[in-house]
């Protein structure tokens, strides 16, 4: 047994035709998650400011920038999910994909011209983009479907385990050690190589289909309406899902200084670890449908709040609730997928499913981006808590019908 957040995983032994309940390579590529986070989360909190006071970036540069990046990690999505599925090799393209975000924290640290900064982010999110599905469809290889949700959980838990100790790490070497911003990204490149390693040294490739299949191909047309229709809601939510890089530059301009800044970044992480473990098996339990809906009900009235607070205690608040949300929906949204497809394509279809999104969080970052400059910082929310209600309400109206669409595919032929 072993205890994540004081609650007990049994780590199983593989009996003849059986996947353990969470496998040696999901508590390693959570490791390998966690190493990664601490690196990132020392940067991104800080990166906002970074490009706006000591960089001199207008908002709308910072908007296009998490647009682009946002564009790199979309489109290489589904392009690694396809090739991992094609040849049955996840963890050479995973492994390619942590090492270039690796290699990022060093261009961001170098940069001398926003310029410059914006191509490190854009470096970094290629590499998330290009490690994303095959990472996600290992994990599903990994684990029986029916246990999937805890595994997904599991997994981001550990990874945001890392993401609480990023923006820790952050406030005592800026405040308590006076490092400046830039020795502090030069600092994340350290456990950023640590998870390549064990990533290198410790996960293990899992054959989602036979040697002998045939020549694997895939077409849209081969997804199940079900997936279509939870693509569609998703697309939807996303629309009004700008980037955190708004929540951090809402807290500044509030007047929240920067130390408080990174612990509330801290915070929002603490809360989405925690969470995440539990939705997964409660997503085992009863569903994800009622999970996801939840998740994002709460996210709506987040970003509500955030358009409308004036005062700098409620975000306190707002940012752990944040963080639930994205407990609620993470990895169940990802295992929600990868149950919805054939094992062959699991890589692809998560793939897809994250680049559709992905490039509706990167319109909904540009829309904030002009929202703020041109109507306000509450702007941006507002749109967001608005787009999140509508998409709840077509979930609602839509989920008899996913219910009903998944029935009748299980009776065909």
């Amino acid at each position: 047994m072993d205890q994540v957040h004081g609650v007990l995983i049994p780590i199983a032994t593989e009996r003849p035709g059986e996947k353990p309940e969470v496998s040696r390579n999901i508590i390693v590529m959570g490791v390998v998650s966690f190493f990664t986070d601490v690196a990132s989360e020392m940067i991104y909190p800080l990166l906002p400011i970074f490009l706006t006071a000591t960089l001199g970036a207008p908002m709308t540069v910072v908007g296009l920038m998490e647009g682009l990046a946002a564009s790199a990690l979309n489109a290489l999505k589904v392009v690694s999910g396809w090739l991992s599925d094609r040849y049955q090799k996840r963890k050479v393209i995973v492994l390619v994909g942590y090492s270039i975000s690796a290699l990022a924290k060093l261009v961001i640290a170098m940069s001398t011209g926003y310029q410059t900064a914006m191509f490190g982010k854009f470096l970094d999110r290629t590499g998330k983009g290009t490690r994303t599905s095959p990472r996600d469809a290992l994990i599903a290889d990994s684990t029986d479907e029916h246990m999937r949700g805890r595994a997904f959980g599991l997994h981001r838990a550990i990874d945001n385990a890392g993401a609480i100790l990023g923006p820790l790490l952050a406030i005592y070497l800026l405040f308590s050690l006076h490092i400046d911003m830039r020795a502090i990204f030069y600092i994340a490149f350290i456990p950023a190589l640590i998870g390549v390693v064990c990533l290198a040294l410790f996960v293990q490739d899992i054959r989602a289909k036979p040697a002998s299949q045939k020549v694997f191909h895939f077409k849209f047309a081969d997804l199940s309406p079900s997936f279509k229709v939870f693509l569609t809601i998703s697309i939807i939510f996303a629309l009004g899902n700008s980037a955190d890089a708004f929540m951090i530059l809402k807290a500044r301009d509030m007047g929240m200084s920067i130390e408080f800044i990174l612990l509330l970044y801290a915070m929002l992480n603490l809360t989405h670890s925690a969470v995440s473990f539990p939705a997964g098996i409660i997503a085992d339990k009863i569903g994800p449908k009622k999970v996801l809906l939840v998740g994002f009900l709460i996210f709506a009235l987040a970003y509500l709040l955030f358009g409308t607070v004036t005062a700098l205690f409620s975000l306190w608040l707002l940012f752990p609730l944040f963080g639930i949300y994205r407990g609620l929906t993470e990895g169940v949204a990802v295992a929600y997928v990868s149950n919805m497809v054939k094992d062959e394509h699991t890589a692809t279809a998560i793939g897809f499913y994250q680049t559709m999104t992905g490039f509706a969080v990167l319109l909904a970052s540009l829309i904030a981006g002009i929202l703020w400059e041109s109507v306000g910082p509450m702007a941006p929310f507002l749109f967001g808590g608005t787009m999140a209600i509508i998409a709840s309400i077509v979930f609602i109206v839509l989920e008899k019908k996913i219910n009903h669409i998944s029935l009748f595919a299980t009776t065909q032929p």
